[in-house]
């Protein structure tokens, strides 16, 4: 990706422009002429590489009017200049002042988008709805003046908690911004929560990081399992790739991993050699996409698009942060004899079966409400202290009178989890605490359906353990 200053006021060498219609001819009809000028641009376009990149249209003086990406340059450009072409009211006007473009192409789609993003910030096209809607768009926040600096999306950069932080942006797509750090993640390993984290707190020492830690996204300066200068180092390159540094990026990171090759360090060896394969594989889309499931291989997708189904979660809710971490309870027994329970885990739609546990109740025999009070306890005593994070929402299974049983508990901690629900069978409503009647979605409404899921997940498991209670007894009896 080049430079921002590379970006602007020059053409790219790997730029194709149409260049001036030049003066109409006397006596030629304007719709002729339009249309002569829409043919060769539609031409020019179909010459342009089918890779991600971001395209500027421009006027008769060469100034920018549009700037846009896409993951295909020549299919998107090109669809600008067919003959059935609607930009709707906003854009439509732009074809008639459009007579060149240019084109910069991007090694991966989230490049193109940041190119996209700094363009319209700096070049103010006309014709982008960005600087006419009164929107208000993602920026993405680095928080560098924290020992530990977390990266952040926000729709509001002069909120108090990014005072100081390296800002980025703004972006014309929350959903693509959020895939772009993502990705970033899953390389830098950088923190995106907003714990209050500082060097040498003797709580770190304590603290239970959470599920992103186990999945490799993190390298948990929480709990003290990163010193703050690798941190450091690992965001220095983040904020370099960003800036469209990559290359230099990726050449200190083979001196680096060299270096620590030939000290013995194969550990940190080992680590910058991941950190460099997964940015050279990064234009490779199905890699990536291939490398976001890989620490889950056995993966049954219950949602159809996880990532929709998390979103319409997070709207029911009314959540201010991200719905990622899902957990939920459930308890299962036979006449009272076998109680049990279980806590199953979903991250990011998808079930993870590492932070599957199994509960055999101790006090509560065939009480469901004293028994999900000792399950929650059990489970919750150390989020509730403060020394682990709660799940972004606890799923009970069960109506309004296991949700206040649930909750019961948690009001005895000192730290409160994000939110509490239930969803009841048969019916299939949503109880949410602190709320008098539950929510009623439609049987096709994507987040309910993931509760759903997450709810049958968890019944099946306590299912399966009481199961092989009954046996194990039947057996040694």
């Amino acid at each position: 990706m080049a430079e921002i200053g590379q970006l602007r006021g020059r053409r790219s060498e790997t730029a194709l422009t149409g260049g001036s219609a030049g003066p109409t001819i006397l006596g030629m009809a304007p719709a002729r002429a339009f249309e002569n000028r829409r043919s060769r641009l539609h031409g020019l376009a179909r010459d342009l590489p089918s890779g991600p990149g971001v395209y500027l249209m421009q006027d008769a003086a060469g100034v920018v009017v549009y700037v846009g990406k896409a993951s295909s340059l020549r299919d998107r450009v090109s669809s600008y200049f067919l003959p059935s072409a609607d930009l709707g009211p906003r854009k439509q006007p732009m074809l008639e002042v459009i007579e060149s473009f240019e084109c910069i192409e991007s090694a991966a789609e989230w490049e193109a988008l940041l190119a996209e993003a700094r363009l319209i910030k700096d070049l103010r096209p006309k014709f982008n709805v960005l600087l006419t809607d009164g929107k208000s768009y993602p920026y993405l926040a680095v928080t560098v003046r924290d020992d530990f600096p977390g990266v952040h999306v926000t729709r509001d950069p002069a909120d108090p908690r990014y005072r100081g932080a390296r800002v980025f942006g703004p972006f014309t797509s929350g959903r693509d911004i959020r895939e772009a750090v993502d990705v970033m993640q899953r390389i830098f390993r950088f923190r995106t929560c907003f714990l209050d984290i500082t060097e040498g707190d003797p709580a770190n020492a304590r603290f239970r990081p959470c599920l992103l830690h186990a999945i490799d996204q993190c390298t948990a300066p929480c709990a003290d399992r990163v010193t703050r200068e690798a941190y450091a180092a690992d965001i220095d390159r983040l904020l370099r790739f960003i800036g469209s540094k990559r290359a230099s990026v990726i050449r200190d990171l083979k001196a680096q991993m060299e270096e620590a090759a030939a000290g013995r360090r194969y550990e940190q060896a080992a680590v910058l050699r991941d950190q460099l394969r997964a940015i050279e594989r990064l234009g490779d889309r199905a890699a990536t996409q291939a490398e976001a499931k890989a620490w889950q291989p056995e993966v049954t997708v219950f949602a159809t698009d996880p990532s929709a189904a998390l979103r319409s979660l997070q709207r029911t809710l009314a959540l201010e942060g991200p719905c990622r971490c899902v957990e939920a309870i459930d308890i299962a027994h036979l006449a009272g004899g076998e109680t049990v329970g279980s806590k199953v885990c979903f991250l990011d739609g998808r079930p993870f079966k590492e932070q599957y546990r199994r509960y055999r109740i101790q006090t509560a025999g065939n009480d469901d409400y004293a028994s999900i009070k000792e399950v929650v306890a059990r489970r919750y005593a150390d989020a509730g202290a403060g020394i682990e994070r709660f799940p972004d929402v606890i799923l009970i299974d069960g109506g309004q009178a296991q949700l206040a049983a649930a909750l019961e508990v948690l009001a005895t901690f000192p730290h409160q989890p994000p939110i509490v629900i239930s969803l009841a069978k048969r019916e299939e409503l949503i109880w949410i605490q602190d709320r008098d009647a539950p929510i009623r979605l439609g049987r096709h409404n994507p987040g309910l359906r993931l509760c759903q899921a997450v709810r049958d997940e968890a019944h099946r498991f306590a299912q399966s353990y009481h199961h092989l209670l009954r046996r194990k007894r039947l057996f040694d009896d």
